[in-house]
């Protein structure tokens, strides 16, 4: 049962905040390679899409000299710690289930090694996914996060996307009816 909706999220007001301000086209094209390896490795695509969306919701601007920093941000950034707590509270206070949040948080907070400290660690599936998404998604100089899409086209994405994820879980539905 889907609690919350992408279009929920896309609509408030925390989303439209952060994740505008890291790429809401490469967000939303991350949250659509999330739910289709989601499906492809029966992981739940419903939230893979949310963690897709979400995974950059904590990013900071590193600067130097009105130019962003590469270095900056590989040396300081904790942008996936930031975003999981953000989009687990954001997720939360809209309604979602709170089993799914933590597991969504944790997608986030794993999606990328810039704030993991040196080592081994054992990544769940729908980490593994959202890891993947995101650099399948990636351009040369960090110029997917400065891609634009009118806001028009950004709501027809996400409400495709919705569409996909209840047609996804209307046919498991019904496969296990029949």
């Amino acid at each position: 049962m889907r609690y919350v909706t992408l279009t929920d999220i896309y609509h408030h007001s925390i989303t439209q905040k952060y994740v505008r301000r890291s790429g809401m086209a490469h967000a939303i094209s991350v949250a659509h390679h999330a739910f289709d390896l989601a499906v492809k490795q029966e992981v739940n695509p419903d939230w893979a899409a949310k963690a897709g969306f979400l995974h950059d919701i904590g990013h900071y601007e590193w600067y130097s000299d009105g130019e962003w920093d590469y270095n900056l941000y590989r040396e300081y950034d904790i942008h996936p710690i930031k975003g999981a707590e953000r989009a687990h509270k954001l997720l939360v206070r809209l309604g979602e289930d709170k089993y799914a949040a933590k597991e969504i948080a944790h997608a986030i907070l794993f999606h990328t090694d810039s704030a993991l400290p040196q080592g081994e660690f054992q990544f769940s599936p729908l980490q593994k996914i959202v890891h993947l998404a995101d650099e399948m998604d990636k351009q040369p100089g960090n110029l997917h996060h400065y891609r634009n899409i009118d806001n028009r086209e950004e709501l027809a994405l996400i409400q495709q996307l919705d569409q996909k994820v209840e047609h996804y879980f209307s046919s498991i539905s019904t496969k296990h009816q029949g």
